[in-house]
C-alpha cells in the first residue's frame, strides 16, 4: 500500500521544511512522523513546539495510533510546548512604545533537551509553526536566526528537525519562506488540487531536495507525479496520482 512519510524518512538527521495552505492544512503528516518514531524506537525523544493544536488534541490523535503521549511525557520521551503560552516566550522590556518578545529561552529549552536525549534513537523536533510566530511580531531575522540555531542543534544531537510553514500566495513566496528553504535538506509540500475540492481527494503530497542537500539519499516527488491522499475519521489514505476512484 502506498503511504507517506516513507519509513526511512527520520533514519538520520535532515531538516524537512513542511509548507501547507489554508484549504489543504499538514496536519496529518505531523502527527504521522510522531507515530512512525515512536513505531520505530519508543526510547526517542520528541520535542513538538506548537502554536497550532494544544497537547489534547496530540493525545487524541496519538491514541488512534496506539501512543500514550501521557506516559510517554511522564518518562521524559515527549516534551510538548505550547507556544502561546506568555511563560515560553516571555515579553522583554518595553523599547519606546514596542513590546517584544524573546525566543531565547525557547531555544535554551530544546538545547537542555537535546544534551540529554539518546541520539542513538535519533531525537525529532518539530515546529509548528514559523509563520504563526511571525504573525505574533518575530521579525524574519529573528526567525530565521532562531531556526538555524536549533538545526544546528539538532544535526549536534543526530536529530531531524520538521518545521512547518503556512503558504498564503503560492504566487508570491514570502521572504521568511525562501530563507527557511535555503536550510532545507527536503521540501514537503502539501497542496490542494489544482482543480478544486473533490470528495475522493483531500490535496496531494510532492517531497523536493532542498538546497543544502548535496543529493537526494530519499525518493523524491515531483508535482506531476505527486501521491494523493484523502483523510479519513480514522487517519489518511495515500494513492498515485488519479488512481482514486471520482478522480480524472
Amino acid at each position: 500500500m502506498l503511504q507517506f512519510p516513507p519509513d526511512d524518512l527520520l533514519a538520520c538527521s535532515r531538516f524537512f521544511l513542511l509548507t501547507d495552505e489554508i484549504s489543504a492544512p499538514a496536519d496529518f503528516i505531523l502527527h504521522r512522523l510522531l507515530a512512525q518514531k515512536y513505531k520505530a524506537s519508543k526510547g526517542s525523544k520528541v520535542i513538538v513546539l506548537s502554536t497550532s493544536s494544544d497537547l489534547d488534541r496530540w493525545k487524541t490523535l496519538a491514541s488512534k495510533s496506539n501512543i500514550n503521549l501521557g506516559q510517554l511525557a511522564t518518562n521524559g520521551s515527549f516534551i510538548f510546548v505550547d507556544l502561546l503560552n506568555e511563560a515560553v516566550l516571555p515579553i522583554s522590556e518595553p523599547f519606546g512604545n514596542a513590546i517584544t518578545r524573546s525566543l531565547r529561552p525557547l531555544y535554551d529549552m530544546v538545547e537542555t533537551e537535546l544534551s540529554v536525549a539518546d541520539v542513538d534513537n535519533r531525537p525529532l523536533v518539530i515546529l509548528d509553526d514559523v509563520s504563526s510566530l511571525a504573525w505574533l511580531g518575530f521579525s524574519t531575522l529573528e526567525l530565521s536566526r532562531f531556526t538555524r540555531a536549533v538545526w544546528a542543534i539538532c544535526r549536534k544531537s543526530n536529530a531531524s528537525l520538521v518545521c512547518r510553514y503556512h503558504i498564503l500566495d503560492p504566487a508570491e513566496p514570502e521572504s521568511l519562506f525562501q530563507k527557511l528553504l535555503q536550510l532545507a535538506s527536503y521540501h514537503i509540500e502539501v497542496r490542494p488540487l489544482a482543480s478544486g475540492r473533490s470528495g475522493a481527494v483531500s490535496g496531494e503530497v510532492c517531497m523536493h531536495l532542498g538546497p543544502s542537500e548535496p543529493s537526494p539519499d530519499l525518493h523524491l516527488i515531483s508535482r506531476q507525479a505527486a501521491v494523493q491522499y484523502r483523510l479519513t475519521d480514522i487517519g489518511s489514505v495515500f494513492f498515485e496520482k488519479g488512481t482514486s476512484v471520482g478522480v480524472l
